[in-house]
């Protein structure tokens, strides 16, 4: 019976890191083909989303890669956002990216920005950014 209960367990969070997977993955497919160009580690330029998502997914499985924490992300961007209105203007998320820090390219920027705000939108209301984000472990 536990043993039933752990399999369920494990395969709804497998369900949730293949959604969320997708999701990412859709960020990066700029052309709508299941693929992702990743020129510096396929000998083809790209990679399919059938062979990214069990790899992807083995990873978050193992826990290799701890994601950053809901409330640290939380904080991080509530630094950006010091009169607390639950949204950074786009213009101002831009000027953060690329020029503090490690800076963004703009390529980076633009992928971030396809992710994080509609295309009509002139701010990252980031409570709901950092959601689509997050995988609960729970």
């Amino acid at each position: 019976m536990a043993e039933d209960k752990d399999r369920e367990g494990s395969e709804l969070l497998i369900a949730e890191y293949n959604k969320k997977i997708k999701e990412a993955f859709e960020v990066f497919d700029h052309e709508s083909n299941n693929t992702v160009d990743v020129e510096e580690e396929e000998p083809t330029g790209y990679i399919r989303y059938e062979k990214f998502l069990p790899v992807m997914t083995q990873v978050l499985m193992e826990k290799r890669y701890r994601p950053i924490p809901e409330d640290v992300l939380l904080r991080a961007f509530e630094v950006l956002d010091p009169d607390k209105l639950g949204f950074i203007p786009k213009e101002e998320l831009i000027k953060f990216m690329t020029e503090e820090g490690e800076p963004f390219s703009q390529e980076e920027m633009e992928e971030m920005l396809s992710a994080a705000i509609g295309p009509e939108s002139t701010s990252i209301h980031y409570k709901e950014y950092i959601a689509m984000m997050v995988i609960d472990d729970n």
